[in-house]
């Protein structure tokens, strides 16, 4: 299983590789660096190592602060899988790890951000000591330095200051306390979890990025941690004359009795955030510019268990297969953008989306359409893993819930390819697994089904799609009218052949029973669902992947929001 997790992911792999490599590089470097050059052999002689460790995690910070956007601009991933479609799958497939991607690098943020914060309240309390201390030691001398100039060494200035005025009251302080509140409001609110249910919460606290990056940018200017001066170093050299500080008289005239003279550090940080912010500034006003265009809703269907469908046009609207798009409605928020899958083909003349009531914007937007029909906006299409599907011989479709509204999208697709007998379809055979809680959710996959069932029989291709429905949550009365018509032709619970299946999937058996059935095929397999679903079919993925390239091979494919 190791070997085919690395033919699957060998680009993810070297991509953390090279991410976790340029971060040890970069804290190595710069914590020997600030550990043992020599400008900073004062700033030592009062920090210690926690100047290193401050200095080190800062330049991290800066590295993956720079990273953070670039996942996120949607409109440059849709580029760069438009440019690469000729590069391998795998290449192109590791796209859609971009938030998996941009969560890992946030996570970082918040490690450096605790190792920063720390080493500085180490570093603020040393820097107190130091400034009270009356015992003549290199701290307390270097202290009390070029108090009235700006040439000192330690920010503190007077014997009254305690660590929270100054954490308090200057740029660095103040900015480095609001960054961390930012940071964590971010990290919190983007929970699973948080996400599902409270959608706004998230969308609204993540807009806080703003204030991170404008905190991060005036964080370094102030300049409080400081090393000797070029030309201080020049004349005092340390390594001569620190010595003599200590232990100095009013007649002294060695060339050791000249103070040293410190400067600051120049900030850095807008160096290395400058390139994304511009890309992502971009990024919003091609979103504005594609917002501004006209929407017409040509129908609006409300389905049963509260699903509502929308039938929309665009000028100059093109979509794939399987692509999502962000959809804004002004009169219920002019800020809030949700993202929903297509569920119309590319054959179509009109593009659409079901929308499930989850949450309060799809609640009100449910109502709203039931009252009238308001303003939309659209940006997108986005495009995801589902758009692979012909290029697999066999594919293997999972949809949980809404989940099947890709699959929607494709089923219809091949619908229309094979009336029109088109020869780019390299698909031979379909097995589509929808797995849902209760039959409401199956009522407006049903026409589709039954409608794709009766074309494919009447075109003499019924095997192309096997499909099975499971339903995974049931009562004793669907039971029981399951039971009396047991031997009916079609489904009793949704009016189709294939009959639908009390439970979960046996994913083991489903797998060897594509194995046995296409020994010598690459499958893909595509799921839109839950994580948990995505990690048992990732599992049997690599475990029924054959080591023999000439054998079959399981591709796994998930869609991100």
């Amino acid at each position: 299983t190791m070997g085919s997790w690395l033919v699957n992911h060998w680009f993810s792999a070297a991509v953390i590789a090279a991410w976790l490599g340029i971060n040890i590089f970069l804290f190595t470097h710069y914590f020997l660096f600030f550990d043992r050059d020599e400008r900073y052999f004062y700033t030592r002689a009062i920090l210690g190592s926690a100047l290193a460790w401050a200095r080190a995690s800062a330049k991290c910070l800066n590295f993956n602060s720079m990273l953070i956007l670039l996942p996120v601009c949607r409109n440059l991933l849709s580029f760069l899988r438009g440019t690469c479609s000729c590069c391998r799958r795998t290449l192109r497939k590791q796209l859609d790890h971009n938030l998996t991607f941009h969560k890992l690098v946030a996570y970082a943020l918040a490690l450096l951000t605790a190792v920063h914060t720390i080493a500085h309240l180490f570093n603020l309390e040393r820097y107190n000591q130091s400034q009270q201390a009356t015992d003549g030691s290199l701290p307390a001398v270097l202290s009390k330095m070029h108090l009235q100039g700006s040439k000192w060494l330690n920010p503190i200035h007077s014997n009254q200051t305690t660590v929270e005025y100054v954490a308090f009251t200057t740029i660095p302080g103040l900015t480095g306390v609001i960054i961390t509140l930012a940071l964590i409001l971010m990290v919190t609110s983007s929970t699973e979890f948080i996400r599902r249910n409270y959608f706004e919460l998230f969308w609204y606290t993540h807009h806080l990025f703003l204030v991170y990056f404008a905190g991060l940018v005036i964080h370094g200017i102030a300049g409080l941690v400081r090393g000797q001066t070029e030309q201080s170093m020049a004349e005092v050299h340390p390594y001569h004359c620190a010595e003599y500080l200590t232990q100095r008289d009013q007649n002294c005239t060695h060339r050791c009795c000249k103070d040293p003279e410190f400067g600051s550090i120049p900030a850095e940080s807008w160096k290395w955030v400058l390139a994304p912010i511009i890309l992502y500034v971009f990024e919003r006003i091609l979103r504005v510019w594609r917002a501004q265009q006209k929407v017409v809703v040509t129908k609006v269907v409300m389905h049963p268990a509260r699903v509502l469908e929308l039938q929309m046009q665009k000028k100059g609207f093109c979509m794939e297969v399987g692509q999502y798009i962000f959809v804004n409605c002004p009169a219920i928020s002019p800020l809030e953008w949700h993202p929903f899958t297509l569920t119309s083909a590319p054959e179509e003349d009109f593009f659409s989306i079901h929308i499930r009531a989850a949450g309060d914007w799809t609640e009100r937007l449910i109502d709203t359409f039931q009252l009238d029909t308001p303003r939309i906006e659209v940006d997108g299409p986005f495009g995801t893993a589902s758009e692979d599907v012909f290029r697999y011989e066999v594919a293997m479709l999972v949809g949980a819930g809404i989940g099947v509204t890709p699959f929607a999208s494709i089923l219809k697709s091949i619908w229309y390819k094979f009336q029109q007998a088109d020869q780019t379809l390299k698909t031979k055979k379909i097995y589509f697994y929808w797995l849902c809680r209760d039959t409401g959710a199956f009522a407006w996959f049903n026409d589709l089904l039954a409608s794709l069932e009766q074309k494919m029989a009447e075109s003499g291709k019924a095997d192309f799609l096997t499909y099975r429905l499971f339903l995974t949550g049931w009562d004793t009365s669907i039971a029981s009218n399951v039971a009396l018509h047991f031997d009916t032709a079609t489904d009793t619970v949704t009016g189709l052949r294939h009959k639908t299946i009390f439970g979960r999937p046996m994913w083991n058996l489903e797998f060897e029973a594509v194995a046995a059935a296409h020994p010598r095929s690459v499958v893909g397999v595509f799921l839109c669902g839950p994580e948990a679903l995505a990690k048992s079919l990732q599992k049997s993925c690599q475990q029924h992947s054959s080591l023999d390239p000439r054998k079959v091979k399981f591709y796994f494919n998930k869609e991100n929001f």
